[in-house]
């Protein structure tokens, strides 16, 4: 299956993989914001074989292959926060 790759300008991490049948307008509103203005990342044909470095490529096929689409959030988010917390720079409630 073909899939072209966007990346978000607004978040950091956050891919968009689509089928090729779907426009990159056609996506949800909420998908459209968060990616901002959308860079297209890259081109390939998606096997059940491949392997993808932050995404489970079985996931990755089944959503594309059922909604035309798969949004690809950062995996280390929570030891992202862990660090920031253990460097105290987290934002603190007031």
């Amino acid at each position: 299956m073909q899939v072209t790759v966007y990346r978000s300008s607004v978040k950091d991490g956050l891919y968009v993989y689509l089928g090729e049948e779907i426009a990159i307008d056609s996506l949800p509103a909420p998908v459209l914001k968060q990616l901002g203005v959308p860079e297209k990342a890259l081109e390939f044909d998606l096997t059940d074989d491949r392997k993808l470095p932050n995404a489970n490529t079985e996931e990755v096929i089944d959503a594309v292959k059922s909604q035309g689409f798969y949004v690809q959030m950062p995996r280390d988010i929570e030891s992202i926060l862990e660090q920031l917390s253990k460097e105290g720079t987290l934002p603190r409630k007031s």
